[in-house]
């Protein structure tokens, strides 16, 4: 029971990150060269927020209540949008300090070799 219920909870995860327009919105803008992209990303809740109170506002005159699975996945839909702008400047903020300390590493280990070569070639210039 529990491996079935294991197995049907991946199928279906699998099948929202690959198929819903939403998450494949969010999986590419978490890639490093869309990072920058997370903060305008955040304006794409105005609209989920907007049908989100334009359903609440039917269901309040009256409205069918399948409108509230509506109002759910809007209201959902508006908050990933919305915490994906501070995750996107975590992110560009680690890997630009992870970009940074690789040059830094890069260079180290060139001025060490140059040194290195400087030092080897001193005895011949000398003699």
């Amino acid at each position: 029971m529990i491996r079935l219920s294991s197995t049907l909870s991946a199928h279906t995860r699998y099948y929202l990150r690959r198929y819903m327009p939403t998450n494949r919105l969010l999986d590419a803008i978490r890639r490093r060269r869309n990072l920058k992209w997370g903060i305008p990303a955040m304006l794409l809740a105005v609209p989920y927020l907007l049908i989100a109170s334009m359903c609440t506002n039917a269901l309040a005159d009256g409205a069918p209540g399948w409108l509230h699975l509506v109002v759910l996945w809007a209201v959902w839909n508006a908050m990933k949008f919305i915490l994906m702008g501070p995750v996107s400047l975590l992110l560009l903020v680690r890997a630009r300090i992870a970009e940074a300390v690789a040059r830094r590493g890069g260079r180290r280990d060139g001025d060490v070799g140059e040194s290195v070569n400087h030092a080897a070639a001193e005895p011949l210039l000398h003699r």
